[in-house]
């Protein structure tokens, strides 16, 4: 159910101007379905949360057509011009340098980077905030990023640090793929972190695009010899904060929006 001022709301009122395949119409029918209360102060706010959600899809989308390669912390690389590369394998914005222009490069400039699945999912939601936001009131709010799983995370984007349970697993999600009986001798299969896409798949840095069955295949064929507990995908989300983020939005000046990205790929094939 979404409540608006604390009121039902319904959905009538706006979902047509949504496609009738899209991602906020697949959003919005599924928050008015549930039993759980989407309780928002306007509906600019939850038209908001219904447009961050689209971009996350859409920017893990790009991140993977990015070129950006997977590699453990200790060999992780980055493009110098833009990022220093710190003694445990995180990435720190240079001085001097936008914290926009450094978010753009990686999705430009992929094969120049290299990171774990935790780390890629920061980029996607960078990126998604700055296909929203204008690049000006982008670097205002993040002048100094570091890039490191979710240690030392802004506090604007603290909660998706966090996986909480959740009535619904929505587009747009941070899920997480458990490998209990990960070998020791490979930690970095011990899990995958992924953005919920449409149509059942996940995208999880590493893996690429794919869904549950693969994923879970996948970390299967990483357990100890003799595991007997299979890999599979937590009951919890994270989410950023939405309705911190559409007040800023919301009183931050009216700028057009660039997008930068380029054409989807195809999913993986089993």
């Amino acid at each position: 159910m979404i409540v608006i001022s604390g009121s039902p709301f319904d959905i009538a009122k706006i979902i047509g101007d949504y496609p009738a395949d899209g991602i906020e119409r697949q959003l919005l029918e599924q928050l008015s379905a549930s039993t759980a209360r989407y309780q928002y102060d306007s509906v600019e706010q939850l038209q908001f949360e219904l447009r961050l959600r689209k971009e996350i899809v859409d920017t893990a989308w790009a991140l993977y057509g990015s070129d950006l390669g997977f590699a453990v912390f200790y060999q992780s690389k980055c493009d110098p011009a833009y990022w220093v590369r710190l003694g445990n394998g995180g990435f720190q914005l240079r001085n001097g340098v936008k914290s926009s222009d450094a978010i753009k490069d990686i999705f430009i400039n992929g094969r120049k980077y290299a990171t774990e699945c935790a780390t890629a999912m920061l980029i996607v939601y960078y990126g998604a905030l700055l296909n929203i936001f204008h690049e000006d009131t982008f670097n205002r709010l993040f002048p100094s990023i570091y890039l490191m799983n979710f240690h030392g995370i802004d506090p604007l984007l603290r909660e998706v640090g966090t996986p909480k349970k959740a009535a619904d697993i929505l587009l747009g999600d941070r899920g997480y793929f458990k490998n209990p009986d990960v070998d020791p001798k490979t930690p970095q299969w011990q899990g995958e972190n992924v953005i919920v896409l449409p149509e059942e798949l996940y995208y999880g840095h590493g893996l690429g695009v794919a869904d549950a069955e693969k994923i879970i295949r996948a970390l299967n064929m990483n357990r100890w010899p003799g595991a007997d507990r299979s890999a599979y995908l937590m009951d919890a989300v994270a989410r950023p904060d939405f309705t911190k983020l559409a007040n800023i939005y919301l009183n931050a000046p009216a700028h057009p929006v660039t997008l930068y990205w380029r054409p989807f790929p195809p999913a993986i094939q089993s």
